[in-house]
């Protein structure tokens, strides 16, 4: 019987590399291979023809007597490769059954033959061990604390499988941290064969009684009298670390906002300003002769509608 072509058998032409003759001889011999096609004669013979061809075809110098003489010069299938399961000649570059049946194919032969009997002969990647759990804690600071920073000291209790043990830390909590901030400190939480998880500390910060904040600015509410409205004044305000001196202008309305630059938080890398709101407070009572005086300086004094803004 006439011999086919090696090229023909694999499906390649004479200028493949052999990259390309490998990657034709694993789809057919997976196709023709006696575990896939059962007791079929006809493709045991094209599984021995294709083997015959590969076992030429990767080895360099086979091949060259091939391209040169044909089968007749080629001796390419001897008697140790005649049962089909040798590996390439020694001349040129070797194919393991290794990388038909096992897993260096990725989804090769063995993956089918092992979803045919049940188990894959792939072996499945290890998963990486679990890291420790993170630990979440709560501090509470006052308001002062807040404004130059402070420490806290935390204790916790960390499981490792059934062992435990307790850990102490001392927390540094940061100047100008925000009410509900975080701190994350890493390598801190609980133990695992992974690593340890971190430590989450949430900072509540308590409120003052008459500072109020916004952003790195803080508000001040300043109560006066209706006089000292009227014709201004001098008063000692208190500010986050001291106390200032304060001239209010005269004729300021309630509400009116003055600045005072520097004096808000500070948070390392910059610091807020302190907003003084002015407050008119009158008497819970005023008298026939003060009604009298007042109702003489709005007649002295007449003012434009104050709520034209509202037409």
């Amino acid at each position: 019987m006439v011999k086919r072509d090696y090229y023909d058998i694999l499906g390649v032409n004479k200028g493949a590399n052999a990259d390309e003759i490998k990657k034709a001889y694993r789809k057919l011999a997976r196709k023709y291979h006696p575990d896939t096609s059962g007791n079929d004669k006809a493709k045991a013979e094209q599984f021995k023809e294709v083997q015959e061809a590969y076992e030429t075809l990767s080895d360099t110098e086979k091949r060259r007597n091939f391209d040169r003489f044909g089968h007749t010069g080629s001796n390419s299938f001897n008697s140790k490769s005649s049962g089909g399961f040798g590996s390439a000649g020694r001349g040129g570059m070797e194919f393991d059954f290794a990388d038909l049946f096992g897993s260096s194919g990725g989804g090769g032969f063995g993956d089918l033959f092992g979803s045919m009997t049940g188990r894959s002969r792939r072996q499945r990647p290890s998963k990486p061990p679990t890291k420790g759990q993170d630990i979440n804690h709560s501090v509470t600071i006052s308001f002062d604390e807040m404004t130059s920073g402070t420490t806290r000291d935390v204790a916790l209790t960390l499981t490792e499988g059934r062992r435990q043990s307790q850990q102490k830390l001392e927390v540094k909590i940061p100047q100008g941290i925000k009410d509900g901030g975080k701190i994350r400190l890493r390598g801190k939480g609980q133990l695992a064969p992974g690593g340890p998880g971190d430590l989450i500390i949430t900072v509540n910060v308590q409120t003052h009684r008459y500072f109020k904040r916004d952003e790195n600015d803080i508000l001040l509410d300043v109560p006066l009298t209706i006089t000292e409205a009227a014709l201004g004044t001098k008063i000692d305000v208190p500010t986050l670390h001291d106390k200032t001196t304060v001239t209010i202008p005269s004729a300021s309305s309630g509400g009116r906002k003055l600045r005072l630059r520097g004096k808000g938080i500070s948070n390392g890398k910059t610091t807020g300003d302190m907003y003084l709101i002015l407050k008119i407070i009158l008497p819970d009572n005023i008298d026939d002769s003060s009604k009298e005086l007042l109702e003489q300086f709005a007649a002295q004094n007449p003012q434009d509608d104050i709520r034209n803004s509202w037409d």
